[in-house]
């Protein structure tokens, strides 16, 4: 695959990050670039200059991990930067192969992995892929993303859902950090995976109806996304504040299982134990929002 363009993009936003200061060079006055001049971050890789414009270029297949490393250092890469880099390389080799991945339209989940999402009680626990499509739930997970579940179209889709559906302004009650993201989760996964149709797709059509999509896009930010806490607000429930821990499926490539959970003892606690029974109570229903969050009414 030609991912030239990418990889210039990439390295050229990434150097245009950096200051002068934060890697110990003088600013001067006559500065006439963003950031630091290629001739620094070659000095600082340790390559020549001319090399380091063609790897800015594009040309990126081949270099050694050693150079990937010296060029991570220079430009103060974060690991998931890192790691982006790496798979930008590895795609533009040659003899690289796919990674391998199912299409979400034919993968169902194996009855053993049903009944481990569905033992979890105190909280949502799904299955994504790197295109953010929900494929697998348990009822909380159901019920916490019912607007999700709620859009036309198969499988669910996360990213989909915060971009072009307006009830995610109401259900993030910080809709731009879960859109910057949102990004970042789909640009690390089309640096990974860059054959992946469905993904490509996706992105196409977000890019088509979303500026604020394309504006984020062009950024180029990467980032792992394995634990942390959200703020969110339910429409049935209202607002809670989850912790939430993502874990890679080994047996299958790509998929990743999240599940989120409520500090013992709070106000997201009893909330979460409202949207539970409140998910009980409806069971097999159109869910309909209810006002305020003191029962959870049927």
């Amino acid at each position: 695959m030609d991912n030239r363009a990418e990889v210039r993009a990439f390295l050229t936003s990434r150097r245009a990050r950096v200051t002068p200061d934060q890697v110990g060079l003088p600013i001067g006055s006559n500065r006439r670039v963003q950031g630091l001049r290629r001739s620094e971050v070659a000095a600082l890789a340790g390559v020549s200059v001319e090399y380091y414009t063609k790897l800015e270029r594009g040309a990126i297949s081949g270099a050694s991990p050693e150079i990937l490393d010296a060029l991570a250092r220079a430009l103060r890469l974060d690991d998931a930067e890192r790691a982006h880099l790496f798979d930008l390389a590895h795609a533009a080799s040659p003899v690289a192969r796919p990674p391998r991945r199912r299409s979400s339209r034919s993968w169902t989940p194996h009855t053993s992995l049903q009944w481990i999402l569905d033992a979890v009680t105190d909280g949502p626990a799904f299955v994504r892929n790197g295109r953010m499509d929900v494929l697998a739930a348990n009822a909380l997970a159901r019920a916490f993303y019912r607007d999700v579940y709620d859009m036309p179209g198969q499988p669910p889709n996360i990213a989909r859902f915060t971009f072009l559906d307006a009830r995610a302004h109401d259900f993030y009650p910080d809709w731009d950090m879960f859109a910057e993201v949102t990004v970042a989760i789909l640009r690390t996964e089309a640096g990974r995976d860059p054959h992946n149709k469905e993904l490509h797709d996706l992105i196409g059509e977000l890019s088509t109806r979303s500026t604020e999509f394309r504006r984020l896009w062009g950024t180029h930010d990467v980032r792992h996304h394995g634990t942390g806490f959200k703020t969110f607000r339910h429409p049935v429930v209202g607002e809670m504040t989850l912790a939430y821990e993502g874990m890679a499926m080994e047996s299958e490539p790509g998929l990743t299982v999240t599940i989120y959970t409520a500090e013992p003892g709070s106000a997201s606690a009893e909330r979460m134990r409202l949207l539970a029974s409140w998910a009980a109570g409806e069971s097999g229903r159109r869910m309909q929002p209810a006002d305020g969050v003191t029962s959870p009414e049927a």
